[in-house]
């Protein structure tokens, strides 16, 4: 089950790109001013952004209308997989979301990412992304015969581990707007993540609003600013591909719970039967006894052919291929934010950025470079 998780994880880590907190921004107040009528009176001397010379005569102070950032981030994040059915060697899928559960299903990634961007107009950043991660998946999961009964019966189960790497592009765009320091934003964008064991690459939706201020520190141009908000991941939630056999689990060590499972088959069907028998004739025709009787019996062959085809592809005397489609979805939609950025001038900032709460977590650092255009 191990490389069934990848995309997931490549998806959180390669479209939190690094929201850089530059904008266009009004002072107010008598203080400011001579600042004010300053930026009124100065030519704009840039192509970008569009209207951004009706913009300083409005009194509005713009940042550099380009820039490019480069940003790491790591994080820890819980899914939840759903609808999952499996096939082999090609041949006919099974339904098997009663059957395998997922017990834990943890990632652990970090990428570097770069971001170019430009103000197309005073109040709308828009920006590329260009990702590369490497990230670990640990999956807990384990085969399960239920029946109507109360028979549950764990089958077998087993744990795996994953290293990976993948490549991520995309763009976005942030509205945002500033008035004496305050701002707002919304930051929007969508990526498309390129596993080479996935049958097409998978699109994300990310929202991030965020809320903050900046601080105007003594030194011409430097200032901090901080900010809170929230993050928010969507994405096409079918999942496909085809794996080998052995990237799921080694066949010396999958072929005896195999077998074991053939055995713990035979025992449920053993006291399904023992149930049915036991009962009286009357018994027998009460519609919800036949239920649960069917249903067991269901529930048992189903479990049976999935172990039958499992056998077979372990015993194909050449290498054998699993393919699969699932939904995934996060454990958490939304996490929080909080984050700060150090301006040295107009052209350089750092910035660092945490989100936690709910079963995501994660950490940004970045560096961006900006310059007029």
């Amino acid at each position: 089950m191990k490389r069934f998780l990848i995309i997931w994880f490549v998806l959180l880590i390669s479209v939190s790109t690094g929201f850089s907190q530059v904008f266009t921004n009004r002072e107010v107040g008598p203080k400011n001013q001579s600042y004010i009528d300053s930026v009124k009176a100065a030519e704009y001397p840039y192509v970008l952004p569009i209207w951004g010379d009706r913009a300083t005569k409005a009194g509005f102070s713009l940042p550099y209308s380009a820039g490019i950032s480069v940003n790491y981030l790591w994080q820890e994040s819980d899914i939840v997989l759903e609808n999952l059915m499996v096939g082999f060697n090609g041949g006919q899928k099974f339904d098997v979301d009663d059957i395998v559960r997922f017990n834990t299903a943890v990632s652990r990634a970090g990428a570097i990412s770069v971001r170019p961007d430009v103000w197309v107009f005073p109040f709308l950043n828009v920006y590329g992304i260009l990702a590369r991660t490497s990230a670990s998946t640990e999956v807990g999961y384990s085969v399960w015969l239920p029946d109507s009964l109360n028979f549950d019966s764990e089958v077998f189960s087993g744990a795996s581990r994953v290293d990976f790497n993948a490549g991520t592009f995309g763009f976005g765009m942030t509205p945002t707007i500033g008035v004496g320091g305050g701002f707002i934003a919304l930051d929007l964008n969508i990526a498309w993540t390129d596993v080479p064991q996935l049958s097409v690459p998978t699109r994300t939706f990310v929202v991030g609003p965020r809320f903050g201020k900046n601080f105007k520190l003594n030194r011409p141009e430097s200032a901090i600013a901080v900010w809170v908000g929230g993050f928010r991941i969507d994405i096409n939630r079918e999942q496909s591909g085809s794996v080998n056999f052995d990237e799921v689990l080694p066949v010396d060590q999958l072929q005896p719970k195999v077998d074991l499972g053939f055995e713990k088959v035979e025992v449920a069907q053993v006291r399904v039967d023992e149930w049915w028998e036991g009962l009286s004739r009357v018994e027998r025709l009460n519609p919800v006894n036949i239920a649960k009787f069917t249903a067991a019996n269901l529930a048992i062959e189903k479990a049976s052919t999935f172990l039958v085809a499992v056998d077979g592809a372990l015993n194909n005397g050449e290498s054998s291929t699993i393919q699969y489609t699932m939904d995934r979805r996060p454990a958490d939609l939304w996490n929080f934010i909080v984050g700060s950025q150090y301006q040295l001038n107009k052209s350089l900032m750092f910035r660092a950025e945490v989100g936690f709460l709910g079963s995501r977590t994660q950490l940004m650092t970045g560096i961006q470079y900006r310059f007029g255009l």
